[in-house]
């Protein structure tokens, strides 16, 4: 029988962040992050301050959403979205499948120039180590690259042209291709084994057996990084594998294609 004893990662192994979204004004006016889309992982946002939207683009349309405290907004996979910042907003970031965001699960709405191949794309998105004002402005560079590339999604779109779209989408496919045996590695390590707990301790509670309720335990986690520079915003970020009560981890990497730079990012 598999093991029951609880998965020791977050609910469904999903991650957690929290983000305070950038008020830099793009080309178009608008203040906000960086447009870009999941391959494998919904998302979800729970607004604690602030105000703003999210606007969206999918082959099921276009839309914005408004924002605002105590709304409760989320998006699945191949959806591109735009936080705007209106007036200081702040979002807790709930990501489906801890460990593939990390992992570079997104694209940016780059140019299509940008997509032609992995090397290129990862130029186009890396935040260096270095100095934080060297880091802010490969940020926003990156914001304001993704921004051109979704207006000229969103142009395409509204003047009934789905093209662009759904080559943007087979573009990030192509992209993230190289990756997808260790995603699935780190899939299998949390949320199916997640779900194969789950699946376990039922078949015990069917055979009347409990056992496994005498190893519950509890963990508690501070943020391992603060103020990293994500996709659309700061990042408060958690080392969920770090050990209970031990002292935070203070680093702050950016892969350059994720929020999460291996300690459960988001948007």
């Amino acid at each position: 029988m598999s093991r029951a004893t609880g998965f020791s990662g977050l609910p469904g192994a999903v991650a957690v962040s929290h983000l305070s979204v950038y008020d830099w004004e793009s080309a178009d006016g608008v203040c906000g992050g960086t447009p870009h889309l999941h391959l494998t992982c919904s998302e979800a946002y729970v607004v604690t301050e602030g105000r703003g939207a999210v606007q969206t683009l999918s082959p099921a349309g276009l839309d914005t959403t408004p924002l605002a405290p105590g709304a409760l907004v989320w998006f699945t996979p191949g959806t591109i979205h735009r936080l705007v910042n209106e007036d200081g907003l702040r979002i807790v970031v709930l990501m489906q499948n801890n460990g593939l965001p990390e992992a570079g699960d997104a694209v940016l709405t780059l140019p299509p120039q940008y997509l032609t191949d992995p090397d290129t794309y990862a130029r186009a998105v890396r935040i260096p180590d270095a100095p934080e004002p060297e880091q802010a402005a490969a940020a926003r560079r990156r914001r304001d690259l993704a921004i051109e590339g979704f207006v000229e999604l969103r142009t395409a779109w509204e003047a009934g042209d789905r093209r662009p779209l759904l080559d943007f989408q087979r573009s990030a496919a192509a992209l993230v291709r190289p990756r997808v045996a260790e995603w699935r590695a780190r899939w299998e390590a949390g949320a199916a084994e997640a779900a194969r707990q789950t699946g376990a301790q039922l078949d015990r509670l069917a055979a009347g057996d409990a056992t496994h309720l005498t190893e519950a335990g509890l963990h508690a986690r501070l943020p391992a990084a603060h103020g990293r520079f994500g996709m659309c915003g700061r990042l408060n970020t958690y080392d969920i594998h770090a050990p209970d009560g031990g002292a935070p981890d203070t680093g702050d990497s950016d892969t350059g294609d994720s929020d999460g730079g291996g300690r459960g990012g988001g948007s």
